[in-house]
This record gives structure tokens, C-alpha cells and sequence, in this order.
């Protein structure tokens, strides 16, 4: 949404979905019931209800399950397993993308959205954030994202960038398609464990089940240990096949907790090429905070540039003079108009990317120098919208 060039621009990104319907109807309609009910002396009371309006979000086909259904058909043929894993059938389900059914709640703990199974990083992320949340496992970034929409959880905790990985793009396009608000942020360090059935040793294993940035981040031992490499969706669900499939050589890289949930042997920890190994996730919510000035806050944009030279550099600027740290910016292809045809009679016909830039900068919105700036910003950008204002994590 774009931002007015005045102090008034710290309200811009905090409106919501207008209720009701179009005035002039309304009043036609008021008119013409009252018409129909001239034979009352009084009218006591009139009620409108309204429902609040969503953005429509294009439906995506659903990707496979995580893990195949029939292997919770085999558990019961694996008697001699279920000494050492504990029945996942008792885990709560993923929700899917199109899955519209409210789970019910006590009303004292917030419902948080993560992508993944139970034992997830993602998980460890809500946990961190909300130690007494009720946490929904969904099986993608996009199932999150509606289930806050559609008033099945509280709030949706979803990776941004690892400090490893680098950016997870996917959700930095899901942001733009949603309306939903960033409201905090999570730092969790990653710690990834080689896990295995009871009784194994790590010398035993011939393959090894993870998700690709996991198996990439523990390339040494793997290597070393001169496994296969199996990709899987996320590292709980790794850790969810190899109990279930209860196969001896098959080991799996996933957290401690995830062995915890599954019943597996810890046949080594910190495991990681890099020490220092941490992932950034945003928390996200139907309605934004108000920022304040008590303590660091963050602030969230994206936004598009006219073609010109040295317009970044300009859009840039507007935060370095005002003394605004900017500690990401991360760039993504317009998808509406990917390519931008420029015509110069001297040069002929040029073709150039058009990107959307998104920033995240130090300040608050109750900060006189973020207005200012995103004001300013709003002279070169075509298009401008807040996406969040929200106090910072410095714990990991």
C-alpha cells in the first residue's frame, strides 16, 4: 500500500478490510424494509451483520504427503519396534492447504501454525516464541499462511533465511500474496543430530534421510561415513521414516527433540560443517501491533522502482541519511511483468528485469526518522507497502 509523505504515514499500515457493504445500498435497502413495515408504530432495533472480508488467495495443488499413509499400516506388522518408538499415530496431523475444519480450543493457549511435522525446527521456533502454545503442524508455507487467515490458528511461524542457506524465497512471495501482518521474530540455533534406530551404531548406516539445506550443512560426516543421501520434505519427517520404516541401515539427520518424539538413538550431536548455524523465522498475524519505542524494533517493506540510473541508490539513501541501520535486503522478480522493453532512438530497444526489493530496517514506525524516510522512499517507488513493524529478537 502506498505511503503518504507525512507524519501521518505511520497509520498507512495498520488499516484493515472495510465491514459491511457499499453505503448507497445499504440505504435503499434500509428504506425499502421500512416501507414494507409501515404498519409498526416503532422499530425497536435493527441489526446488520458483517463479515469481515479476506483476501482470495489462488488455491495451489497440494504437494505429496510427507511421509506415505501406508507405512502407519506396517507400524502394527512391526511388533518387535514398538519397543523403541512411540506410536506417531497419537501426533497431530499436518493441515493441508484446502483443509477448512476449526480444531477446537480451550481458549487459554494461542494456536500456532508451523510447516512440518511435530519435532520440526519450525516447531522449536513457535515453542521459543510461545512456550504454552498449542502448535498446528501444517504440511506447507502456504497451508500456514491460510490457516491464519481463515481463523483456524492464532498465529503462523514460518522461516525466513538461514545463516547458512541464505533466503528461503518461497515465503518471501507469500508474503506479498497474503494480507497477513509480521508481528515478531524468532532467532533459533540449529543443532542437527545423526539419529538412528536403538541398538545402532553410526559406522552400521548406509543411507541417511534429511532435508536437502540439512544434508548439505553436514556434508563432512556424511562423506566420512560414505552414506546415500536421501532427501526428504523436512528433518521430523526424516526422522518419522526412519522409525516407521524401522529399516537398521537407515539413519536420519533431525534435532534432539524430534529423537525424543520418535523413539530414536542420538548416534551424534552437533553434527553441523559451521558452528554457528541459525535460522531466522517471522511470526505472523491477522491484525498488526502497535509499534513502540521501549525497545529495538524492527520494521518490514517491499516495494518497486521506476528504471533509471541510480534509483536504487536513491531509494537506498533515504534510510543512510536519516542514520537508519538496514540489516536485509533481499530482491525478487515482479512475476506480473518480469521484463520491462525501454525504447531509445539511439540505442534501440533494451530489455531489463523488474524486481521487487524487500528491506528490513532498524527503526519503528513511532520513529519521526522511519516516516520521514519511507516518505521520501515513496517519490522513486511505484509501488510501497509495510508488511510489519515489530519488536526484535536479540536472544538466540
Amino acid at each position: 500500500m502506498a505511503l503518504n509523505a507525512s507524519a501521518s504515514i505511520s497509520t498507512s499500515f495498520s488499516s484493515y478490510p472495510q465491514l459491511g457493504s457499499n453505503g448507497a445500498n445499504c440505504g435503499l435497502n434500509l428504506r425499502y424494509e421500512l416501507h414494507r413495515c409501515c404498519n409498526w408504530k416503532c422499530c425497536t432495533s435493527l441489526c446488520v451483520v458483517a463479515q469481515r472480508a479476506l483476501t482470495p488467495v489462488d488455491d495451489e495443488k497440494p504437494t505429496a504427503p510427507l511421509v506415505d499413509s501406508s507405512l502407519d499400516d506396517d507400524v502394527s506388522h512391526h511388533n518387535h519396534s514398538e519397543a523403541f518408538h512411540k506410536d506417531v499415530n497419537l501426533l497431530p496431523k499436518p493441515l493441508t492447504a484446502i483443509d477448512v475444519s476449526s480444531s477446537p480450543r480451550d481458549g487459554s493457549k494461542v494456536r500456532v501454525a508451523y510447516q512440518g511435522l511435530p519435532g520440526a525446527y519450525s516447531e522449536d521456533a513457535a515453542l521459543k516464541a510461545y512456550p504454552k502454545c498449542e502448535t498446528v503442524p501444517c504440511d506447507e508455507f502456504e497451508a500456514a499462511f491460510k490457516a491464519v487467515e481463515l481463523w483456524l490458528v492464532d498465529k503462523a511461524v514460518l522461516p525466513i533465511e538461514n545463516s547458512v542457506g541464505g533466503s528461503i524465497h518461497r515465503n518471501y512471495d507469500l508474503l506479498l500474496r497474503h494480507r497477513l501482518h509480521i508481528v515478531g521474530e524468532v532467532q533459533l540455533q540449529v543443532s542437527h543430530c545423526l539419529l538412528g534406530l536403538p541398538g545402532v551404531r553410526k559406522e552400521e548406516l548406509k543411507a541417511v534421510v534429511s532435508h536437502p539445506q540439512a544434508l548439505a550443512q553436514c556434508e563432512n560426516i556424511l562423506n566420512d561415513l560414505g552414506v546415500v543421501k536421501i532427501g526428504s520434505p523436512d528433518t521430523a519427517a526424516a526422522a518419522k521414516t526412519v522409525a516407521l520404516e524401522c529399516v537398521r541401515d537407515t539413519g536420519a539427520i533431525a534435532s534432539l527433540r524430534a529423537a525424543n518424539i520418535y523413539g530414536l538413538d542420538v548416534l551424534a550431536e552437533r553434527i553441523l560443517d559451521d558452528d554457528v548455524n541459525i535460522t531466522r523465522f517471522l511470526i505472523l498475524a491477522r491484525d498488526p501491533i502497535i509499534p513502540g519505542t521501549d525497545r529495538p524494533y524492527k520494521t518490514s517493506i517491499v516495494f518497486s522502482l521506476e528504471e533509471g540510473p541510480g534509483v536504487l541508490f536513491k531509494a537506498l539513501a533515504v534510510f543512510s541519511m536519516r542514520n537508519i541501520n538496514l540489516s536485509k535486503i533481499e530482491s525478487r522478480p515482479l512475476k506480473q511483468r518480469p521484463l520491462r522493453v525501454v525504447d531509445d532512438s539511439n540505442e534501440g530497444s533494451a530489455k531489463y528485469f523488474d524486481y521487487l526489493f524487500y528491506i528490513d530496517f532498524e527503526a519503528s514506525m513511532a520513529d519521526p526518522r522511519s516516516q520521514y524516510a519511507l516518505g521520501h522512499l515513496q517519490e522513486f517507488a511505484r509501488f510501497l507497502r509495510v508488511l510489519g513493524c515489530y519488536p526484535m529478537d536479540t536472544v538466540v
